[in-house]
This record gives structure tokens, sequence and C-alpha cells, in this order.
């Protein structure tokens, strides 16, 4: 409660900057969610929010733009969407009904895993070099009926891991 007492103080004269330091520790969902949602109509209204946190998924949802440090170096910095779309790599979630297919060596991609679900198969898919989206579909169309095909971009939780791995 002092916690969300001490939030409320800190923004009720709606201040152009804000600096928050792990704003969502100690919040259950609820509250988190409240305090989000002030953070981004401050946001709104013009304020500058810097903040400080572990939380990956926060950084996705309030961040345009982040600085990534590990040990007071800084990693990576940008904004979130053109980060996030640096690490593609071409791998999708292809998802088709009926019977498990068997692919010829002639398929646009290579099956990375093979989930098998009631009635439905899923595949995580690496696309061949060279290979765009449409050209998958033509490939499997004649084969089987589709239900989703859809990139897996990394979450900043991914991205983090594979760039602080690297130090």
């Amino acid at each position: 409660m002092q916690q969300k007492a001490q939030f409320v103080a800190t923004v009720i004269h709606e201040p152009k900057l804000l600096i928050l330091d792990e704003p969502f520790t100690g919040f259950d969902p609820v509250n988190a969610e409240i305090i989000k949602n002030e953070i981004l109509e401050l946001n709104k209204k013009g304020a500058t929010v810097l903040f400080s946190t572990h939380r990956m998924e926060s950084v996705e949802e309030l961040c345009d733009s982040i600085a990534l440090l590990n040990l007071s170096h800084k990693i990576l910095d940008g904004k979130v969407k053109d980060i996030r779309n640096s690490y593609r790599t071409g791998t999708y979630v292809l998802e088709y009904e009926g019977d498990k297919l068997q692919l010829n060596g002639n398929a646009p991609f290579a099956v990375q895993k093979e989930t098998n679900l009631d009635g439905y198969h899923q595949l995580m898919v690496k696309i061949n070099a060279g290979i765009k989206v449409n050209d998958v579909l033509r490939y499997m169309l004649p084969l089987t009926s589709i239900n989703k095909l859809e990139e897996v971009i990394p979450t900043m939780n991914d991205i983090f891991i594979r760039a602080v791995g690297k130090g």
C-alpha cells in the first residue's frame, strides 16, 4: 500500500519527467495493471518516462526505445520494434489439420520441432534462404488445410538472454 501511495504522490502533479526503478515490484497483477495504465497515460500526455526493470514483458508493453545494460555496459539500444526485428530468424509456427504429413526433400523449410495435437499438427519451421512465406503456402496448400502460419519474433526476454549470454 505504501508503494502505491508513493506512486500516486509522485504522479499526481503530472510531471514531465518520471524516473522509476522497478515500478511493478511488490504489486499484485491488478495494481500492476493500474500502475502500467497510469504510466502510459502520463506518456500520452507528453511525459518522458525512464524506468529500470528486469521484467522484459514490461519493456515490450511500455517502451518505445530502450538501452539494455549488462555489468554497467550498454549492449543494445534503439527502438524495441527495431531490436526485435533485428533478431528475427525466419522461424514460423505452421499449424495444419489432418494426418501427419510426410514432407519430401523439396520442402521450402526445415522442420525444427513437431507437435501432434488433438486433430491437428504444429510444426516449428525455419524457412530456407531466399524463400518467401507465400512459397511455403504454395507448397503446403495442395497437401493439407492450414490453420496458422505465424512468424516467431523473439521476445525482449529471449533477446536479453541471447545478448547477455554473449558477454
